[in-house]
């Protein structure tokens, strides 16, 4: 069995069916909050969902390599139906993340995701523009998909 590359990304596109993910999510308020994610996020990326290692779900795809030379691939947008909460992979410039958090509404906020109880919290208007103005981001920052 070949070694390991040193640094690889953990987190990698899977053959895993996004619906039955989200079919298995066990709070039907979570359940379809994931299902309005899905279908937003698909409009406004213009990329199907597919599965990134066992959790997240993601949407298009961009490759990255740092200075430390870790590189690999990850979805440009995504979330994750985590238990108590749904955790938003969206990346922005920090400015302008800060100003759609201001206005997003009842979120908690880690590095690089937003922790949603349930999208009654947030103002759906101010989530899409973050999304747009992620997807923005990421294309701009990693222009090959």
């Amino acid at each position: 069995m070949p070694a390991k590359a040193k640094n690889a990304n953990k987190t990698k596109e899977t053959r895993a069916d996004v619906a039955g993910i989200v079919a298995k999510v066990a709070d039907a308020g979570q359940r379809a909050d994931a299902e309005t994610l899905v279908a937003l996020l698909s409009k406004l990326s213009g990329e199907p969902a597919k599965m990134w290692g066992p959790s997240i779900i993601g949407f298009g795809r961009y490759h990255y390599k740092y200075e430390s030379g870790r590189e690999g691939e990850m979805c440009r947008i995504g979330f994750s139906p985590r238990k108590g909460a749904t955790v938003l992979y969206a990346g922005c410039e920090e400015g302008e993340k800060a100003k759609f958090l201001a206005k997003l509404g009842k979120v908690k906020t880690g590095k690089g995701c937003i922790y949603i109880k349930t999208l009654a919290d947030v103002d759906m208007k101010v989530l899409e523009a973050l999304c747009k103005a992620s997807l923005a981001h990421s294309k701009k920052t990693y222009p090959q998909g």
